[in-house]
């Protein structure tokens, strides 16, 4: 069983949602949770927010978290995950921001960070790899994939 077919049944046992926002992984994310038979009883959909502004505008990320901490950061990751968990109000949300091609001035090609919002509170998780841009993609969606199970198992262990 693969992790976004894990993701369902655990989403179905408890009768949550999720949405997702996604920059870097171009709808990836979204498109592998729909490939799963009946997801549609939990997954409420995404935004895929490549430009800053439809971040700012759309999803409600604030400019000054921007300015301050760069459009590839754990703070926007947050905020891009709050949003949309805001607009769509599913229990989860995941999100990410990232470089799969190309550096700037602070991270290097290949550095994704990810947030996962829920009924406990915004965790944020900086992962890394190296290839080229469609493995990037790949494995940033993987990684995300992972971190939101992860984030979703936290939540049933230690608050339902």
């Amino acid at each position: 069983m693969n992790v976004e077919q894990r993701i369902g049944i655990l989403l179905k046992e408890h009768g949550w949602t999720l949405s997702a926002a996604e920059s870097c992984t171009g709808g990836r994310i979204s498109h592998m949770l729909t490939t799963v038979s009946g997801s549609s009883a939990y997954y409420l959909g995404s935004v895929t927010s490549y430009a800053v502004s439809v971040k700012e505008k759309v999803l409600g990320v604030p400019a000054s978290t921007i300015d301050e901490h760069g459009v590839v950061s754990s703070e926007v990751a947050a905020a891009m995950a709050d949003g949309v968990r805001r607009i769509t109000s599913s229990t989860f949300s995941v999100a990410t921001t990232g470089l799969a091609e190309g550096s700037d001035e602070r991270w290097p090609e290949g550095t994704v960070w990810i947030g996962v919002s829920g009924p406990a509170g915004t965790f944020t998780r900086i992962y890394q790899t190296s290839g080229d841009r469609k493995h990037n993609i790949r494995s940033f969606t993987a990684s995300a994939l992972l971190f939101l199970e992860k984030t979703i198992k936290n939540y049933i262990k230690h608050y339902k």
